[in-house]
């Protein structure tokens, strides 16, 4: 992987994400050249220091670029300013990652980055509509912000439901992919579920071990529609996704295929090791973050949740083609989660593990060293599952 610092994998894997979505080379030296100083010296300086310094940096540039983009559309130029409002927004949400979550310039770099997001995919007239997924929990009833993307192909077409993972939006995960499947004919509902994006900061819903609640939410809203084939409506995730995805699927039979990008077979495991200060973890303050994420206050109480997130005796429900595709230096999560999701999903039909290895490229976690590669390889098996449009439309 291209480690623009090569001391701080947490910032380089932030590199590798804008690069992967659509980022100006440019632009994002520009954000991290000042930044080069800090980020191998935390022991001195310590994470507050060196968050501080990233988020100054990124909004700094994301500010300018978004100022170009409203010289831009003030000319009457409306799809070079969505260009960059998109750019824009990208590093909005990338200077957001790293503060702490108690950090009231999070919540406002996050909202101006949504915000500007959505008004470069209306300028450059991107198929997409902003949708929300009613859903009830015991908390009540919510409705989760979403992206949908129509196929354009006539009639009803397949749909992937596409979720996040611990620390991603519906918009970097449109970045990534929703350009891809529209290629191949399947249309696709990127979902802030609870736990991430707009669901976690603007409604406060935490994550959970049953993702298979929102996920058939997800499909309740789609049967409504009169765009998409019910039959052929399938389930993706990244990152803490590799369990949310497998989850779903295994309870929520109306998905007809599922991909784990990245697998997590235990995520208690996972989360054990990095507060334990093994493996590496993708946001700093770990323990904090999934704290937040889960609705706790303790890290002990974050641990009983996670602990029921393990696909061991639910694996083997799955009853619909699974891919998992994992990187052979998967540096967050280890290759064994992938091989043990593999061998427990028995029933699944088709189900198919895909290593990336680092002679080929997507072999960091969830391909953050070649992104593109991943993408292809998972969006066209899931064009081939769901009866989309392999060659292209």
């Amino acid at each position: 992987m291209f480690e623009y610092f090569p001391n701080n994998y947490t910032w380089s894997l932030a590199v590798m994400s804008a690069l992967n979505r659509g980022g100006q080379m440019s632009e994002i030296d520009e954000a991290c050249r000042p930044l080069k100083e800090v980020a191998g010296v935390k022991a001195l300086l310590g994470d507050a220091t060196q968050q501080r310094a990233w988020f100054e940096s990124w909004m700094k540039v994301a500010e300018r670029v978004q100022r170009l983009g409203e010289a831009d559309e003030a000319a009457g130029h409306p799809l070079s300013a969505g260009r960059k409002y998109q750019r824009a927004g990208l590093y909005y949400l990338l200077a957001e990652r790293m503060p702490s979550h108690k950090d009231p310039r999070r919540l406002d770099a996050y909202k101006r980055g949504i915000e500007i997001y959505k008004r470069g995919l209306i300028c450059r007239k991107e198929p997409v509509e902003f949708v929300e997924v009613p859903y009830t929990d015991k908390s009540g009833k919510h409705k989760l912000p979403a992206y949908f993307m129509k196929a354009p192909v006539p009639g009803r077409a397949p749909c992937v439901v596409h979720f996040d993972g611990l620390d991603v939006t519906k918009e970097i995960i449109y970045a990534a992919v929703g350009d891809e499947f529209r290629r191949r004919g399947v249309s696709l509902l990127i979902v802030d579920h609870p736990g991430v994006g707009a669901a976690l900061r603007l409604q406060g819903l935490p994550s959970g071990p049953d993702t298979e609640k929102p996920a058939g939410a997800s499909i309740d809203y789609l049967e409504t529609r009169d765009d998409v084939d019910p039959k052929r409506i399938g389930i993706m995730a990244l990152s803490l996704g590799g369990y949310y995805a497998p989850r779903a699927a295994a309870f929520e039979k109306r998905f007809a295929c599922a991909v784990a990008w990245g697998a997590i077979y235990d995520y208690h495991a996972c989360v054990a090791d990095r507060i334990g200060g093994r493996g590496e973890p993708s946001v700093p303050g770990y323990a904090e973050h999934v704290n937040w994420v889960f609705g706790c206050d303790k890290i002990e109480d974050t641990l009983k949740i996670v602990k029921q997130m393990t696909l061991e005796g639910v694996a083997d429900k799955i009853t619909c083609p699974l891919l998992i595709v994992h990187g052979e230096n998967d540096r967050q999560v280890p290759l064994w989660h992938a091989q043990k999701t593999y061998d427990a999903a028995v029933n699944s039909p088709e189900r198919e593990l895909k290593i990336c290895y680092l002679a080929d490229g997507g072999a960091e976690h969830c391909g953050a060293d070649n992104g593109p590669l991943v993408v292809d390889y998972m969006t066209d098996w899931v064009a081939e599952k769901l009866g989309g449009q392999v060659k292209g439309i």
